[in-house]
């Protein structure tokens, strides 16, 4: 699963990126470096404007709550849970088959963090030790996901929150790369793949899995990290730097 990721870039720095046409943040995010479930995070998507069905898609900017919310939810009890997707399973499960049919997304991450199970070395209980898992050139990485829109019945049109934009990530099998940490990992889209996963126009999911995912992973680096990161109020830099983890096994 993912559970946690890092999300540091600035906003221009991703229009530049993801050749963003359209931007839609209102308010720009913090550098965020532990990033949790029902946090804002940002997403990169493509559709037409509201305000001119017949103008073409293009790609846009948002900032969307991480734990996506079925359009058919009578309320947002469930606002947490849903904040990954099995990518084995998310043409068929009725939370997530359509949004991925319509209104897939990516979201820009810095790289995440997994836990691993390790003995304790003084012999207590054994303990969880957090890696951080990124790309070893220092490059960004953009997550498959999926996003639904919520409408707020109670508030005019024109109403800053009328709409509440939610997602959710899509893992895949973990390579051996970084399956030594844990066995699942999120779907990472390529740049050159981008626009076909952005594609809102309905298309055949089954063959879109198959040439998306998974991405190789022999580029990516695992370290562990503090435990700091166990705690969501906990967030900086210092979160990423690596430490030494007793007992820690590596990749096979």
């Amino acid at each position: 699963m993912c559970g946690r990721f890092v999300s540091a870039r600035e906003r221009q720095q991703l229009i530049g990126e993801f050749g963003i046409q359209r931007d839609q943040v209102t308010g720009e995010l913090a550098p965020d470096f532990n990033v949790a479930p029902t946090d804002s995070i940002y997403a990169v998507l493509t559709r037409a404007p509201r305000d001119d069905r017949d103008a073409p898609p293009s790609r846009e900017l948002h900032t969307v709550r991480w734990g996506l919310i079925p359009s058919w939810a009578k309320d947002l009890s469930g606002a947490g849970r849903l904040i990954n997707a099995r990518a084995e399973t998310v043409t068929e499960k009725p939370s997530f088959r359509n949004a991925f049919a319509r209104r897939r997304c990516l979201i820009p991450a810095d790289g995440y963090y997994e836990w691993r199970t390790l003995p304790n070395p003084d012999g207590g209980k054994p303990r969880k030790q957090p890696y951080f898992i990124h790309r070893a050139d220092g490059t960004g990485m953009a997550f498959a996901g999926l996003y639904e829109l919520r409408r707020d019945a109670d508030l005019p049109d024109d109403h800053p929150k009328a709409w509440l934009w939610t997602a959710a990530i899509i893992t895949t099998r973990a390579t051996d790369e970084v399956g030594w940490v844990h066995d699942r990992m999120p779907m990472v889209i390529s740049p050159d793949r981008w626009s076909d996963w952005l594609d809102p126009a309905p298309g055949d999911a089954e063959r879109l899995l198959k040439v998306m995912a998974p991405a190789a992973s022999d580029a990516l680096e695992t370290r562990p990290v503090s435990t700091a990161v166990n705690s969501v109020r906990n967030d900086g830099p210092d979160l990423i730097a690596p430490v030494a983890a007793a007992g820690e096994p590596g990749p096979a």
